[in-house]
Protein backbone atom coordinates (compact mmCIF):
# COMPACT_ATOMS: atom_id res chain seq x y z
CA UNK A 1 0.00 0.00 0.00
CA UNK A 2 2.81 2.39 0.88
CA UNK A 3 4.51 1.52 -2.37
CA UNK A 4 1.34 2.38 -4.33
CA UNK A 5 1.02 5.72 -2.51
CA UNK A 6 4.67 6.45 -3.25
CA UNK A 7 4.13 5.80 -6.99
CA UNK A 8 1.05 8.00 -6.99
CA UNK A 9 2.94 10.82 -5.25
CA UNK A 10 5.83 10.46 -7.71
CA UNK A 11 3.40 10.57 -10.66
CA UNK A 12 1.70 13.68 -9.37
CA UNK A 13 5.07 15.42 -8.79
CA UNK A 14 6.28 14.56 -12.29
CA UNK A 15 2.98 15.70 -13.83
CA UNK A 16 3.12 19.06 -12.05
CA UNK A 17 6.78 19.64 -12.88
CA UNK A 18 6.87 18.55 -16.50
CA UNK A 19 3.26 19.39 -17.27
CA UNK A 20 3.81 23.05 -16.39
CA UNK A 21 7.05 23.09 -18.37
CA UNK A 22 5.30 21.58 -21.38
CA UNK A 23 2.57 24.14 -21.09
CA UNK A 24 5.12 26.96 -20.95
CA UNK A 25 6.97 25.72 -24.02
CA UNK A 26 3.80 25.59 -26.08
CA UNK A 27 2.49 28.99 -25.01
CA UNK A 28 1.44 31.08 -28.03
CA UNK A 29 3.25 34.37 -28.43
CA UNK A 30 1.20 37.42 -29.44
CA UNK A 31 3.07 39.54 -32.02
CA UNK A 32 1.89 43.00 -33.05
CA UNK A 33 3.22 44.00 -36.50
CA UNK A 34 3.40 47.49 -38.00
CA UNK A 35 4.93 48.79 -41.21
CA UNK A 36 7.41 51.62 -41.72
CA UNK A 37 7.66 51.63 -45.47
CA UNK A 38 7.75 55.32 -46.37
CA UNK A 39 9.64 58.51 -45.58
CA UNK A 40 9.92 59.12 -41.83
CA UNK A 41 7.69 62.14 -41.14
CA UNK A 42 4.92 63.17 -38.70
CA UNK A 43 2.37 60.80 -40.33
CA UNK A 44 4.69 57.84 -39.63
CA UNK A 45 5.18 59.01 -36.04
CA UNK A 46 1.37 59.20 -35.74
CA UNK A 47 1.02 55.59 -36.92
CA UNK A 48 3.85 54.32 -34.68
CA UNK A 49 2.41 56.01 -31.60
CA UNK A 50 -0.99 54.49 -32.34
CA UNK A 51 0.58 51.05 -32.88
CA UNK A 52 2.43 51.05 -29.57
CA UNK A 53 -0.74 52.07 -27.75
CA UNK A 54 -2.72 49.28 -29.40
CA UNK A 55 0.02 46.72 -28.70
CA UNK A 56 0.00 47.67 -25.03
CA UNK A 57 -3.81 47.54 -24.86
CA UNK A 58 -3.83 44.08 -26.48
CA UNK A 59 -1.05 42.83 -24.13
CA UNK A 60 1.24 41.94 -27.02
CA UNK A 61 4.39 39.97 -26.20
CA UNK A 62 6.43 41.44 -29.09
CA UNK A 63 6.17 44.51 -31.33
CA UNK A 64 7.55 43.80 -34.80
CA UNK A 65 8.45 46.63 -37.18
CA UNK A 66 8.48 45.68 -40.86
CA UNK A 67 10.83 48.31 -42.32
CA UNK A 68 11.79 49.53 -45.76
CA UNK A 69 12.70 53.24 -45.71
CA UNK A 70 15.38 55.59 -46.99
CA UNK A 71 15.05 57.89 -43.96
CA UNK A 72 13.28 61.16 -43.30
CA UNK A 73 12.84 63.92 -40.75
CA UNK A 74 15.06 63.87 -37.67
CA UNK A 75 12.48 65.14 -35.17
CA UNK A 76 9.92 62.48 -36.13
CA UNK A 77 12.68 59.86 -36.09
CA UNK A 78 13.82 60.86 -32.62
CA UNK A 79 10.25 60.61 -31.34
CA UNK A 80 9.98 57.06 -32.72
CA UNK A 81 13.40 56.16 -31.28
CA UNK A 82 12.37 57.39 -27.84
CA UNK A 83 9.09 55.45 -28.02
CA UNK A 84 11.00 52.25 -28.79
CA UNK A 85 13.58 52.76 -26.03
CA UNK A 86 10.83 53.45 -23.46
CA UNK A 87 8.73 50.46 -24.52
CA UNK A 88 8.16 47.75 -21.92
CA UNK A 89 7.32 45.36 -24.76
CA UNK A 90 10.36 43.98 -26.66
CA UNK A 91 10.65 45.54 -30.12
CA UNK A 92 12.03 43.61 -33.10
CA UNK A 93 12.70 45.08 -36.53
CA UNK A 94 12.74 43.25 -39.85
CA UNK A 95 14.73 45.27 -42.37
CA UNK A 96 13.18 44.22 -45.63
CA UNK A 97 15.66 45.85 -48.03
CA UNK A 98 16.38 49.37 -46.65
CA UNK A 99 17.08 51.02 -43.29
CA UNK A 100 18.96 54.11 -44.40
CA UNK A 101 19.62 57.26 -42.37
CA UNK A 102 16.66 57.69 -39.97
CA UNK A 103 15.75 54.05 -40.58
CA UNK A 104 19.15 52.98 -39.24
CA UNK A 105 18.64 54.96 -36.01
CA UNK A 106 15.20 53.41 -35.46
CA UNK A 107 16.61 49.94 -36.12
CA UNK A 108 19.47 50.37 -33.65
CA UNK A 109 16.93 51.40 -30.99
CA UNK A 110 15.15 48.03 -31.32
CA UNK A 111 15.96 45.07 -29.07
CA UNK A 112 16.59 42.70 -32.00
CA UNK A 113 17.47 43.40 -35.61
CA UNK A 114 16.85 41.00 -38.51
CA UNK A 115 17.68 41.67 -42.17
CA UNK A 116 16.36 40.20 -45.40
CA UNK A 117 18.83 39.05 -48.08
CA UNK A 118 20.07 42.02 -50.11
CA UNK A 119 19.21 44.54 -47.37
CA UNK A 120 21.38 47.37 -46.09
CA UNK A 121 21.53 49.53 -42.98
CA UNK A 122 23.45 52.76 -42.34
CA UNK A 123 24.30 55.98 -44.22
CA UNK A 124 22.86 58.17 -41.45
CA UNK A 125 24.53 61.47 -42.38
CA UNK A 126 22.15 64.40 -41.90
CA UNK A 127 21.28 66.11 -45.19
CA UNK A 128 18.83 68.75 -46.38
CA UNK A 129 16.02 68.24 -48.90
CA UNK A 130 18.49 68.65 -51.77
CA UNK A 131 20.71 65.88 -50.40
CA UNK A 132 23.43 68.32 -49.33
CA UNK A 133 25.31 67.49 -46.13
CA UNK A 134 24.37 69.86 -43.29
CA UNK A 135 26.93 71.61 -41.02
CA UNK A 136 28.75 69.67 -38.30
CA UNK A 137 26.44 70.84 -35.48
CA UNK A 138 23.71 68.67 -37.02
CA UNK A 139 26.11 65.77 -37.57
CA UNK A 140 27.31 66.09 -33.99
CA UNK A 141 23.80 65.70 -32.63
CA UNK A 142 23.12 62.72 -34.90
CA UNK A 143 26.43 61.09 -33.85
CA UNK A 144 25.45 61.55 -30.23
CA UNK A 145 22.02 59.93 -30.46
CA UNK A 146 23.35 57.10 -32.65
CA UNK A 147 26.09 56.43 -30.10
CA UNK A 148 23.82 56.58 -27.06
CA UNK A 149 21.16 54.42 -28.74
CA UNK A 150 23.72 51.74 -29.59
CA UNK A 151 25.04 51.77 -26.02
CA UNK A 152 21.56 51.16 -24.57
CA UNK A 153 21.24 47.89 -26.53
CA UNK A 154 24.84 46.73 -26.05
CA UNK A 155 26.01 47.55 -29.56
CA UNK A 156 29.31 49.16 -30.52
CA UNK A 157 28.80 52.97 -30.29
CA UNK A 158 31.82 53.69 -32.51
CA UNK A 159 30.29 51.68 -35.32
CA UNK A 160 26.96 53.49 -34.86
CA UNK A 161 28.50 56.94 -35.19
CA UNK A 162 30.59 55.80 -38.15
CA UNK A 163 27.27 55.48 -39.98
CA UNK A 164 26.98 59.27 -39.61
CA UNK A 165 30.52 60.62 -39.86
CA UNK A 166 32.85 59.49 -42.67
CA UNK A 167 35.88 60.74 -40.71
CA UNK A 168 35.44 58.09 -38.01
CA UNK A 169 37.67 55.05 -38.46
CA UNK A 170 36.81 51.73 -36.86
CA UNK A 171 39.52 49.13 -37.28
CA UNK A 172 38.41 46.24 -39.45
CA UNK A 173 34.96 47.74 -39.95
CA UNK A 174 35.04 51.10 -41.73
CA UNK A 175 37.51 53.12 -43.76
CA UNK A 176 38.02 56.78 -42.93
CA UNK A 177 36.37 58.99 -45.52
CA UNK A 178 33.39 56.71 -46.17
CA UNK A 179 30.05 56.61 -44.39
CA UNK A 180 29.43 53.13 -42.98
CA UNK A 181 26.64 50.96 -44.41
CA UNK A 182 26.16 47.31 -43.43
CA UNK A 183 25.06 44.33 -45.49
CA UNK A 184 23.35 41.52 -43.51
CA UNK A 185 26.54 39.48 -43.13
CA UNK A 186 28.54 42.54 -42.02
CA UNK A 187 25.83 43.55 -39.56
CA UNK A 188 25.73 40.01 -38.08
CA UNK A 189 29.52 39.92 -37.76
CA UNK A 190 29.58 43.22 -35.85
CA UNK A 191 26.60 42.58 -33.57
CA UNK A 192 24.10 44.81 -35.39
CA UNK A 193 21.91 41.97 -36.66
CA UNK A 194 20.73 38.71 -35.12
CA UNK A 195 20.27 36.84 -38.40
CA UNK A 196 19.56 37.05 -42.10
CA UNK A 197 16.00 35.87 -42.70
CA UNK A 198 13.70 35.95 -45.69
CA UNK A 199 10.33 36.22 -43.95
CA UNK A 200 8.55 37.06 -40.69
CA UNK A 201 7.95 33.33 -40.15
CA UNK A 202 11.67 32.60 -40.44
CA UNK A 203 12.45 35.54 -38.15
CA UNK A 204 10.19 34.24 -35.38
CA UNK A 205 11.51 30.70 -35.80
CA UNK A 206 15.08 31.96 -35.38
CA UNK A 207 13.96 33.79 -32.22
CA UNK A 208 12.69 30.45 -30.86
CA UNK A 209 9.03 31.31 -31.37
CA UNK A 210 7.10 28.54 -33.12
CA UNK A 211 3.62 29.10 -31.72
CA UNK A 212 2.39 32.62 -32.34
CA UNK A 213 -0.46 34.88 -33.40
CA UNK A 214 0.20 38.04 -35.45
CA UNK A 215 -1.98 41.13 -35.28
CA UNK A 216 -1.19 43.59 -38.08
CA UNK A 217 -1.87 47.28 -37.63
CA UNK A 218 -4.99 48.35 -39.50
CA UNK A 219 -5.17 52.04 -40.34
CA UNK A 220 -8.65 53.52 -40.52
CA UNK A 221 -9.72 56.25 -42.95
CA UNK A 222 -9.50 58.72 -40.05
CA UNK A 223 -5.91 57.66 -39.34
CA UNK A 224 -4.95 58.16 -42.98
CA UNK A 225 -6.65 61.57 -43.20
CA UNK A 226 -5.07 62.69 -39.91
CA UNK A 227 -1.65 61.50 -41.04
CA UNK A 228 -2.07 63.39 -44.30
CA UNK A 229 -3.16 66.64 -42.63
CA UNK A 230 -0.31 66.75 -40.09
CA UNK A 231 2.30 66.54 -42.84
CA UNK A 232 4.34 69.79 -42.62
CA UNK A 233 3.74 70.58 -46.29
CA UNK A 234 -0.03 70.31 -45.84
CA UNK A 235 0.12 72.32 -42.60
CA UNK A 236 2.00 75.05 -44.46
CA UNK A 237 -0.58 75.04 -47.26
CA UNK A 238 -3.44 75.34 -44.75
CA UNK A 239 -1.72 78.31 -43.08
CA UNK A 240 -1.47 79.98 -46.50
CA UNK A 241 -5.20 79.46 -47.04
CA UNK A 242 -6.05 80.78 -43.55
CA UNK A 243 -4.03 83.97 -43.90
CA UNK A 244 -4.78 84.43 -47.58
CA UNK A 245 -8.51 83.93 -47.04
CA UNK A 246 -8.60 86.54 -44.27
CA UNK A 247 -6.63 89.04 -46.35
CA UNK A 248 -8.75 88.41 -49.45
CA UNK A 249 -11.97 88.80 -47.47
CA UNK A 250 -10.83 92.19 -46.18
CA UNK A 251 -10.11 93.32 -49.73
CA UNK A 252 -13.46 92.11 -51.08
CA UNK A 253 -16.07 92.60 -48.34
CA UNK A 254 -19.37 90.83 -48.80
CA UNK A 255 -18.08 87.95 -50.95
CA UNK A 256 -17.90 85.41 -48.11
CA UNK A 257 -16.06 82.61 -49.93
CA UNK A 258 -12.50 83.61 -48.86
CA UNK A 259 -13.59 83.79 -45.22
CA UNK A 260 -15.30 80.40 -45.49
CA UNK A 261 -12.13 78.93 -46.99
CA UNK A 262 -10.09 80.40 -44.13
CA UNK A 263 -12.44 78.92 -41.51
CA UNK A 264 -12.38 75.46 -43.11
CA UNK A 265 -8.58 75.60 -43.41
CA UNK A 266 -8.30 76.57 -39.72
CA UNK A 267 -10.47 73.59 -38.72
CA UNK A 268 -8.41 71.22 -40.88
CA UNK A 269 -5.22 72.69 -39.40
CA UNK A 270 -6.09 72.52 -35.71
CA UNK A 271 -8.39 69.45 -35.54
CA UNK A 272 -5.78 66.74 -36.35
CA UNK A 273 -3.15 68.49 -34.24
CA UNK A 274 -5.59 68.58 -31.32
CA UNK A 275 -6.45 64.89 -31.82
CA UNK A 276 -2.75 64.06 -31.80
CA UNK A 277 -2.24 65.91 -28.53
CA UNK A 278 -0.01 68.56 -30.13
CA UNK A 279 -2.43 71.50 -30.04
CA UNK A 280 -3.75 72.41 -26.59
CA UNK A 281 -6.85 74.46 -25.78
CA UNK A 282 -4.86 77.52 -24.81
CA UNK A 283 -2.78 77.40 -28.00
CA UNK A 284 -5.93 77.41 -30.14
CA UNK A 285 -7.32 80.18 -27.91
CA UNK A 286 -4.22 82.31 -28.65
CA UNK A 287 -5.01 82.04 -32.36
CA UNK A 288 -8.68 83.01 -31.84
CA UNK A 289 -7.81 85.97 -29.59
CA UNK A 290 -5.25 87.11 -32.18
CA UNK A 291 -7.95 87.11 -34.88
CA UNK A 292 -10.25 89.15 -32.64
CA UNK A 293 -7.54 91.73 -31.92
CA UNK A 294 -6.69 92.00 -35.61
CA UNK A 295 -10.37 92.49 -36.47
CA UNK A 296 -10.67 95.23 -33.83
CA UNK A 297 -7.63 96.97 -35.26
CA UNK A 298 -9.04 96.89 -38.77
CA UNK A 299 -12.67 97.76 -38.11
CA UNK A 300 -12.78 99.67 -34.83
CA UNK A 301 -9.47 101.26 -33.85
CA UNK A 302 -7.93 104.04 -35.99
CA UNK A 303 -4.46 103.49 -37.35
CA UNK A 304 -2.39 100.36 -36.89
CA UNK A 305 -0.65 100.01 -33.55
CA UNK A 306 -0.35 97.82 -30.50
CA UNK A 307 -3.64 95.96 -31.01
CA UNK A 308 -2.85 94.95 -34.56
CA UNK A 309 0.71 93.94 -33.70
CA UNK A 310 -0.52 91.91 -30.71
CA UNK A 311 -3.08 90.20 -32.94
CA UNK A 312 -0.47 89.16 -35.51
CA UNK A 313 1.87 87.99 -32.71
CA UNK A 314 -0.83 85.84 -31.07
CA UNK A 315 -1.91 84.34 -34.40
CA UNK A 316 1.68 83.40 -35.21
CA UNK A 317 2.28 82.03 -31.70
CA UNK A 318 -0.90 79.92 -31.73
CA UNK A 319 -0.10 78.41 -35.13
CA UNK A 320 3.51 77.71 -34.14
CA UNK A 321 2.98 76.15 -30.72
CA UNK A 322 0.23 73.89 -32.07
CA UNK A 323 2.80 72.18 -34.30
CA UNK A 324 5.20 71.31 -31.46
CA UNK A 325 4.77 68.60 -28.83
CA UNK A 326 5.47 69.16 -25.14
CA UNK A 327 8.57 67.41 -23.80
CA UNK A 328 7.89 68.02 -20.11
CA UNK A 329 5.15 68.67 -17.58
CA UNK A 330 5.43 72.46 -17.79
CA UNK A 331 3.21 74.59 -20.02
CA UNK A 332 6.17 75.96 -21.96
CA UNK A 333 8.28 72.78 -22.08
CA UNK A 334 9.05 72.58 -25.80
CA UNK A 335 12.00 71.35 -27.81
CA UNK A 336 13.73 74.54 -28.94
CA UNK A 337 14.90 73.08 -32.27
CA UNK A 338 11.39 71.89 -33.19
CA UNK A 339 9.99 75.24 -32.07
CA UNK A 340 12.31 77.15 -34.41
CA UNK A 341 11.41 74.89 -37.36
CA UNK A 342 7.70 75.33 -36.67
CA UNK A 343 8.10 79.11 -36.37
CA UNK A 344 9.82 79.42 -39.74
CA UNK A 345 7.21 77.14 -41.34
CA UNK A 346 4.43 79.40 -40.04
CA UNK A 347 6.13 82.69 -40.95
CA UNK A 348 7.08 81.55 -44.45
CA UNK A 349 3.59 80.14 -45.08
CA UNK A 350 1.93 83.35 -43.83
CA UNK A 351 4.18 85.46 -46.05
CA UNK A 352 3.50 83.34 -49.12
CA UNK A 353 -0.23 83.41 -48.33
CA UNK A 354 -0.30 87.21 -48.23
CA UNK A 355 1.82 87.61 -51.38
CA UNK A 356 -0.32 85.15 -53.34
CA UNK A 357 -3.52 86.81 -52.09
CA UNK A 358 -2.33 90.25 -53.20
CA UNK A 359 -1.55 88.84 -56.62
CA UNK A 360 -4.88 87.02 -56.91
CA UNK A 361 -6.85 89.97 -55.58
CA UNK A 362 -5.39 92.20 -58.25
CA UNK A 363 -6.09 89.68 -61.00
CA UNK A 364 -9.50 88.46 -59.90
CA UNK A 365 -10.99 91.80 -58.97
CA UNK A 366 -10.27 93.04 -62.48
CA UNK A 367 -11.50 89.87 -64.14
CA UNK A 368 -14.81 90.09 -66.09
CA UNK A 369 -15.57 86.51 -65.00
CA UNK A 370 -15.87 87.58 -61.39
CA UNK A 371 -17.61 90.88 -62.18
CA UNK A 372 -15.83 92.66 -59.33
CA UNK A 373 -14.80 95.54 -61.61
CA UNK A 374 -16.25 97.31 -64.62
CA UNK A 375 -15.65 95.40 -67.81
CA UNK A 376 -15.62 98.40 -70.12
CA UNK A 377 -13.93 101.76 -70.09
CA UNK A 378 -16.26 104.76 -69.79
CA UNK A 379 -15.02 107.14 -72.43
CA UNK A 380 -15.80 110.86 -72.67
CA UNK A 381 -16.59 110.34 -76.37
CA UNK A 382 -19.43 108.05 -75.33
CA UNK A 383 -20.98 110.64 -73.04
CA UNK A 384 -19.32 109.67 -69.77
CA UNK A 385 -17.89 112.69 -67.94
CA UNK A 386 -16.63 113.63 -64.53
CA UNK A 387 -17.79 116.86 -62.93
CA UNK A 388 -14.22 118.12 -62.78
CA UNK A 389 -15.20 121.71 -62.05
CA UNK A 390 -17.39 120.63 -59.15
CA UNK A 391 -14.60 118.54 -57.63
CA UNK A 392 -11.96 121.24 -58.10
CA UNK A 393 -14.26 123.75 -56.43
CA UNK A 394 -14.46 121.53 -53.36
CA UNK A 395 -10.74 121.90 -52.60
CA UNK A 396 -10.27 123.81 -49.37
CA UNK A 397 -13.78 123.19 -48.08
CA UNK A 398 -14.39 121.56 -44.70
CA UNK A 399 -16.93 118.97 -43.70
CA UNK A 400 -17.59 115.96 -41.50
CA UNK A 401 -16.70 112.29 -41.85
CA UNK A 402 -20.01 110.46 -42.20
CA UNK A 403 -18.28 107.07 -41.86
CA UNK A 404 -14.83 105.92 -40.86
CA UNK A 405 -12.24 106.51 -43.57
CA UNK A 406 -9.87 103.50 -43.53
CA UNK A 407 -8.74 105.01 -45.87
CA UNK A 408 -11.94 105.35 -47.97
CA UNK A 409 -15.45 106.22 -46.82
CA UNK A 410 -18.19 108.83 -46.97
CA UNK A 411 -18.10 112.53 -46.01
CA UNK A 412 -20.68 115.33 -45.73
CA UNK A 413 -20.04 118.84 -47.08
CA UNK A 414 -22.80 121.41 -46.98
CA UNK A 415 -25.33 118.65 -46.45
CA UNK A 416 -24.21 116.68 -49.53
CA UNK A 417 -22.59 113.23 -49.36
CA UNK A 418 -19.35 112.45 -51.24
CA UNK A 419 -16.96 109.54 -51.62
CA UNK A 420 -13.59 110.38 -50.10
CA UNK A 421 -10.25 108.90 -49.12
CA UNK A 422 -7.95 109.94 -46.31
CA UNK A 423 -4.74 111.56 -47.46
CA UNK A 424 -2.55 110.62 -44.49
CA UNK A 425 -4.16 108.46 -41.80
CA UNK A 426 -7.44 106.88 -40.79
CA UNK A 427 -10.26 109.26 -39.90
CA UNK A 428 -13.01 108.44 -37.43
CA UNK A 429 -16.71 109.02 -37.97
CA UNK A 430 -17.68 112.54 -36.90
CA UNK A 431 -14.20 114.05 -37.30
CA UNK A 432 -13.86 117.39 -39.09
CA UNK A 433 -12.14 117.09 -42.45
CA UNK A 434 -10.72 119.39 -45.12
CA UNK A 435 -10.64 118.65 -48.86
CA UNK A 436 -7.10 118.77 -50.26
CA UNK A 437 -7.66 117.34 -53.75
CA UNK A 438 -9.50 114.78 -55.84
CA UNK A 439 -8.67 111.68 -57.88
CA UNK A 440 -10.83 109.42 -60.09
CA UNK A 441 -14.12 110.85 -58.87
CA UNK A 442 -13.11 110.70 -55.22
CA UNK A 443 -12.22 113.58 -52.92
CA UNK A 444 -8.97 113.50 -51.01
CA UNK A 445 -9.28 114.76 -47.45
CA UNK A 446 -7.30 115.14 -44.26
CA UNK A 447 -8.33 115.43 -40.64
CA UNK A 448 -8.39 118.89 -39.11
Amino acid sequence: MKRVLAYILLFVTLFITYGVQAEDTTKRVFVYELNIREEIAPPVWHHVKKAFHEASTLNADIILINMNTYGGMLDATDSIRTKILDSKIPVYVFINKNAASAGALISIACDSIYMAPGSSMGAATVVNQKGEVLPDKYQSYMRSIMRSTAEVNGRNPDIAQAMVDPSIYVSGVSDSGKVLTFTPSEAIKNGFCEAEVSSIKELLHHAGINQYDIEKQQLTATDKITGFLINPMISGLLIMIIIGGIYFELQTPGIGFPLAAAVVAALLYFAPLYMEGLANHWEILLFIVGLILLALEIFAIPGFGVTGFAGILLITTGLTLSLVAHIGPGTLDYDFGSLIKAFFLVVISMTIGIVVSIFLAKRLLESPSFRFALNNRQLASEGFTVAEKEYSSMIGKTGTAQTQLRPAGKILIDGDQYDAASQISYIDKGDTIKVTGYNNGQLIVRKL
